[in-house]
């Protein structure tokens, strides 16, 4: 993404995307949320995640067991901490969204943990 388009984010949301920052837990908007609809990359609007694939993880961020679509993000290997993590990016425009963990629900048995900063929530119309 050019570096303009970053300029168009919160403060939060460029301290996520950009700095790789991660919000405290209970407080995004959308750790709770049980609204039905799509889950997007709030830098450059990609689809990232549905709702059917949300569910309580009891961790305080956004959890979902799969993303969208297999090329809606990608990981890397994040050693910034003592533990070794996966880094979960937007593949469209590099956006840092949290990290994958191998706790997660069947049938992936995966937790996409997502920063409510980095994400923008479209609800389904009605009738969707």
């Amino acid at each position: 993404m050019a570096e303009g388009g970053w300029k168009k984010l919160s403060p939060e949301q460029y301290r996520v995307l950009r700095e790789k920052g991660t919000e405290p837990p209970f407080c995004g908007i959308y750790w709770n949320s049980k609204k039905h609809g799509s889950y997007r990359c709030a830098a450059c609007n990609s689809l990232l995640f549905a709702s059917d694939s949300k569910f309580d993880s009891m961790s305080g961020w956004p959890s979902f067991f799969s993303p969208a679509n297999k090329n809606a993000i990608r990981e890397e290997k994040d050693e910034q901490l003592e533990i070794s993590r996966t880094e979960v990016a937007c593949a469209k425009c590099g956006g840092h969204l949290g990290h994958v963990f191998n706790d997660g629900p069947p049938p992936t048995g995966l937790r996409y943990c997502i920063n409510s900063a980095a994400l923008k929530f479209v609800e389904n119309k009605k009738g969707d």
